[in-house]
């Protein structure tokens, strides 16, 4: 996923503190139980790896449904059917890392509407999830697939870290 300039105002700008705040935001409206983390990516690929990371992080802590994760990835090839595997009772939340404007790197994105994954490679997928975390790994260029293949390791497994204790500290889950 690409944010632009302009798509990044109407998306909510996160920190640590308000990633935290997003998550209890959730868990007062939704049980834990009732919340899919739609964590998108792969790990062939250090930029895209967010998502599973998170994922796997997210299982550590104890969640229940989370789609994604390092030993089986949600990524392009098979997100349409994650999807359709997930019940309609389910609250979806989906995670994914992101290419954006340089004033953003680092940044967390966060909303209460869909994400559309995979536009900076430009793949058409669906939009996907009822809320949102769009997590911006590297800078957005001409090269997107080489952006991502080169962005560093060290800051995407910060920034998952990050995404999945606030959601863990948001629901009331041991903080490890």
């Amino acid at each position: 996923m690409a944010i632009r300039e302009e798509e990044s105002r109407k998306r909510m700008k996160a920190d640590a503190a308000g990633l935290v705040e997003f998550f209890a935001g959730l868990a007062a409206l939704h049980p834990a139980e009732k919340i899919t983390f739609l964590c998108i990516g792969t790990d062939r690929s250090t930029g895209d790896a967010l998502g599973p990371l998170t994922g796997s992080k997210l299982t550590e802590y104890g969640f229940p449904n989370v789609v994604g994760t390092l030993p089986d990835p949600c990524d392009a090839n098979n997100l349409v059917d994650r999807l359709a595997a997930i019940g309609p009772d389910q609250y979806i939340v989906a995670v994914d890392a992101c290419l954006g404007p340089a004033a953003a790197l680092g940044c967390y994105f966060v909303a209460r509407e869909p994400l559309r994954p995979a536009q900076s490679v430009g793949i058409s997928l669906p939009a996907v999830g009822h809320a949102s975390l769009a997590a911006i790994v590297d800078v957005n260029g001409p090269w997107p697939y080489r952006i991502l293949q080169t962005t560093p390791l060290h800051r995407v497994m910060v920034m998952s870290n990050k995404i999945a204790a606030a959601a863990a500290q948001g629901f009331g889950f041991n903080f490890k």
